[in-house]
């Protein structure tokens, strides 16, 4: 028979293999069962690219159309590329208008002429393109309806990669850029009391 010391110490060399075999394993932590789906959510809560901005590389700013009561008149404001190539406008549109032009203003025999731009507007990459009285603008021909101040006017703008820029421009009064057609122009009976950008 075992002595009393003989059973001690066998005991205590067990427990001694079963510690050594414990700290052997690998020590592993589960995360919590929040954790994931937390960091799921967080994921599917990050900001999408808003409509406007997936559908266009352009945007335009503080737009505006000269007020008119028919034939003519012009929208301006600044285009604003926000991608890293060139951006072109090839074409517009507005419920207003059933002709529009992109037009440029031009020095020719000291005075200034206004005609269709050739190739549209080209808003370089990371930049912008102003559409000014006296400068580069958007043409509405055949207007019919009178736009008073504070009138909102809806436009669509073409890009040469087939996208489009949709903005509303706001009625305001404005009595410079007096430019007249370059010659050989047909603009019809709109020209009749129209100098420049709108009906003064």
């Amino acid at each position: 028979m075992l002595s009393r010391r003989t059973r001690s110490a066998a005991a205590l060399l067990a427990a001694a293999v079963a510690l050594t075999a414990c700290a052997s394993q690998p020590t592993t932590s589960a995360a919590p069962a929040g954790t994931a789906s937390t960091g799921t959510a967080s994921a599917a809560a990050a900001p999408a690219p808003s409509a406007s901005a997936a559908s266009s590389p352009l945007t335009i700013t503080d737009p505006w159309v000269k007020t008119t009561k028919k034939g003519m008149t012009a929208a301006f404001g600044t285009l604003v590329n926000n991608t890293d190539t060139d951006v072109v406008v090839v074409s517009g549109a507005s419920p207003l208008s059933p002709e529009i032009e992109l037009h440029e203003v031009v020095d020719s025999g000291g005075k200034m002429v206004m005609r269709p731009k050739e190739g549209g507007f080209t808003v370089p990459a990371r930049g912008t393109h102003p559409l000014q009285p006296g400068g580069d603008h958007i043409m509405l021909m055949g207007v019919t309806e009178e736009v008073k101040p504070g009138a909102q006017v809806a436009f669509t703008l073409t890009l040469k990669d087939g996208s489009t820029l949709e903005f509303t421009a706001v009625g305001k009064e404005f009595a410079g850029a007096k430019e007249d057609y370059q010659p050989g122009m047909d603009m019809g009976d709109d020209k009749d009391g129209h100098t420049g950008e709108g009906d003064r």
